[in-house]
């Protein structure tokens, strides 16, 4: 992870009883809200789990409201995901863990065992931990079937000794570090090598930790931490060098040098005596490219998220088909919360064939085995000649001198047997073959 910095939380707040509402243990973060398609197709789908502490679990401070959900580097990652095709994410992020806490919450799930929430860390806050105790065996399976698993792990071993920088002699200081970053060294890798029996190939991305109280306000320590955190990438290095192969990646995210210099603007500084650090949004976004340039060599943003100002909410959302975002000869047009495009930009979208009938106001798209046919005003599709309801119906509409056949997109990629995501942050629907 990156600083959690105190053990943040004490049981029973508000704010915690809350997030539980906020976050379902196990869950697709492409949760029904957000997406226009459910898995489940058969299809490959590359598998993300998302193992750690609170940067992993998405918090921030004040994270109270119940329709607020969490949206952190893992639910970034996911989109980028998106980008590349049919993508999944399970998220086991867990409030107040530490390396030790990891260590044995991984030596359950290599055993497939369920243990008791204490039996993976005493007096942790997190209100779902008994759930996610549970859940041992399932994530087991989980992360044999993963793809890409990544950690976030360690502000909680260091914060009680972060916090007190400017109490201890400096000695005092480098010899509790040391100490710590022994026991960091020593869990992590064991929760490693446990991860990797039960996975023997997927890519595991380790976060090393950031110093996220800008200099502003520490003063003459600001150097220390500094330092401090610079010894962390070097034993999270150390520990991912000790176990890569390029059969099976263990690879350093070194997101510290993302923050440097630039904490202010990057993490949430709450309470007195710095109580509670975690990233702001855009410090979690900085977390997701780090993560996704390692992944897949590259970190995309939409058209959509650009436009700004009284129109942005009424333009049409970004489409991204096959990792391509459209640029279509006719506009897009939103309507009641959907996006219509026009028939033959459909089809050379996704890559389908089709043909209209003037007699009976319709399209008949093929790709892949499944034949979809739209009429005019209708509020059925037929997939394979058996009727699914839609929200909004084919309409026509006038472009120029002629009339276009606009066809709402999200239900017939779905009826084509397409993957459909929509992120709402991003304002984009993607659509996977």
């Amino acid at each position: 992870m990156l600083m959690a910095w105190k053990k943040l939380w004490a049981a029973g707040t508000s704010g915690m009883l809350l997030f539980t509402l906020l976050l379902g243990a196990g869950v697709e973060q492409a949760d029904a809200a957000d997406t226009a398609a459910g898995q489940g197709t058969g299809q490959d789908v590359f598998r993300i789990v998302a193992l750690g502490d609170s940067i992993t679990a998405g918090y921030e401070p004040g994270m109270t409201d119940p329709n607020t959900k969490p949206y952190g580097y893992a639910e970034r990652l996911l989109e980028q995901g998106w980008y590349h095709g049919r993508s999944a994410l399970n998220n086991y992020g867990i409030l107040g863990l530490t390396s030790a806490g990891l260590l044995n919450y991984t030596g359950a799930i290599k055993n497939g065992t369920v243990i008791p929430a204490e039996g993976i860390q005493a007096g942790l806050p997190d209100p779902r931990i008994s759930q996610f105790a549970q859940l041992t065996p399932q994530i087991k399976t989980e992360l044999a079937d993963a793809d890409l698993i990544t950690i976030t792990i360690g502000g909680n071993d260091v914060s009680s000794l972060f916090l007190k920088v400017k109490e201890l002699a400096s000695a005092d200081f480098e010899a509790q570090l040391e100490q710590r970053l022994t026991a960091y060294t020593t869990n992590v890798k064991a929760a490693l090598e446990n991860i990797r029996a039960v996975s023997p190939a997927a890519t595991i991305l380790l976060a090393d930790q950031y110093q996220p109280a800008p200099k502003i306000a520490l003063g003459a320590n600001y150097a220390t931490l500094m330092g401090a955190a610079e010894r962390f990438t070097a034993a999270a290095d150390s520990v991912t060098a000790s176990l890569n192969t390029a059969a099976a990646p263990v690879v350093t995210a070194h997101v510290a040098a993302r923050f440097a210099g630039v904490e202010a603007s990057l993490t949430h500084i709450i309470g007195a005596g710095a109580a509670d650090f975690h990233p702001t949004q855009l410090g979690y976004e900085k977390i997701a490219r780090v993560f996704a340039e390692l992944e897949w060599g590259e970190y995309r943003t939409p058209s959509a998220i650009a436009m700004t100002g009284a129109g942005a909410a009424a333009a049409p959302m970004s489409i991204v088909v096959k990792g391509v975002e459209l640029n279509t000869p006719n506009k897009p047009i939103l309507k009641n919360g959907q996006n219509f495009l026009a028939l033959k930009d459909i089809l050379n979208a996704v890559g389908a064939t089709g043909k209209w009938d003037n007699k009976t106001s319709s399209a008949t798209i093929v790709y892949g085995g499944r034949t979809v046919v739209i009429t005019i005003g209708s509020k059925f599709i037929k997939v394979n000649g058996v009727n699914q309801a839609i929200d909004t119906p084919a309409f026509l509409q006038k472009v120029g001198k002629e009339d276009k056949t606009y066809l709402p997109l999200a239900a017939l990629a779905t009826g084509l047997g397409f993957d459909v995501n929509y992120s709402s942050k991003l304002r984009t629907a993607f659509i996977n073959p």
